[in-house]
């Protein structure tokens, strides 16, 4: 399983596939992940055993003010998609290195451990094709000096990856909440002592997100709260959710997801 997704994620970033084929490619990489994860949970309730441990994760994102500060967003978003909440050390305007600190189940942090960068280089190759364009139909349109479009830019670039984090984490919302639906492998029926009734994804994915808040809470008590984004650059957002939003990868149904984490900026 393990060679399949990298295999997946290795076609997903290569230059020469579209758009649409890279997220496809990194979507069914998740969704192999995300299927066994919960195969092996419910084959751990089956057999009587405890669930899978909630452990931590330390994802170091780069970038300077604004720039880096719009990935920590995006990237943070993506995780709380995976029932995960996150945490974020060093997140001001003159760091050139932030820590998104991700708690989660150990598979959903062995996810994120793969997925993670791939989607980031996905996502930055997306916003600098995208931002280039803008800037070079501006020129055309508008007499703005040097200064002016190394503004634009910045703020059509930090619009775009934040809305192009938005637009993944909400498709593996929806991926995640058809899996709910799903009923429990084996069949439905009550089951004995011998032979338990199975237990679903639904069990699976609530008592996970219940056990992350948990042990998110007691790591930390304490946190600031991020400062509300002040740049928006309606064109870029729009952008980057059309880009995040554009493959279809059979989550065509919008299903409500199963409750995202928070980002907050820790001590």
């Amino acid at each position: 399983m393990v060679e399949r997704v990298r295999a997946l994620l290795r076609m997903a970033e290569d230059p020469a596939v579209t758009d649409a084929e890279s997220q496809a490619f990194t979507a069914k990489a998740a969704e192999l992940m995300t299927r066994h994860a919960i195969a092996e949970a419910e084959a751990r309730a089956q057999r009587g055993e405890e669930a899978e441990s909630v452990s931590r994760l330390d994802f170091p994102v780069s970038g300077v003010g604004g720039h880096g500060k719009a990935r920590v967003k995006a990237l943070a978003g993506i995780a709380a998609a995976f029932g995960c909440q996150s945490a974020v050390r060093g997140n001001t305007s003159a760091n050139t290195e932030r820590t998104l600190i991700i708690v989660g189940t150990v598979s959903a942090l062995d996810s994120l451990r793969v997925l993670l960068p791939s989607i980031t280089l996905q996502m930055e190759a997306s916003a600098r094709f995208t931002a280039r364009n803008h800037i070079a139909d501006l020129r055309e349109l508008r007499n703005l000096d040097r200064s002016a479009l190394a503004g634009e830019r910045s703020r059509f670039y930090r619009s775009f990856i934040r809305a192009y984090g938005y637009a993944v984490a909400e498709r593996i919302r929806e991926f995640r909440a058809r899996l709910r639906e799903e009923p429990a492998a084996g069949g439905s029926g009550s089951g004995s002592a011998e032979d338990p009734a199975p237990v679903g994804a639904d069990l699976v994915l609530r008592s996970d997100v219940d056990r992350v808040k948990e042990d998110f809470q007691r790591r930390f008590p304490q946190l600031k709260p991020t400062r509300p984004e002040r740049t928006h650059h309606r064109a870029g957002a729009r952008a980057g959710y059309l880009r995040g939003r554009s493959a279809q990868l059979g989550m065509e149904t919008a299903v409500g997801g199963d409750g995202g984490g928070r980002i907050t900026e820790g001590e």
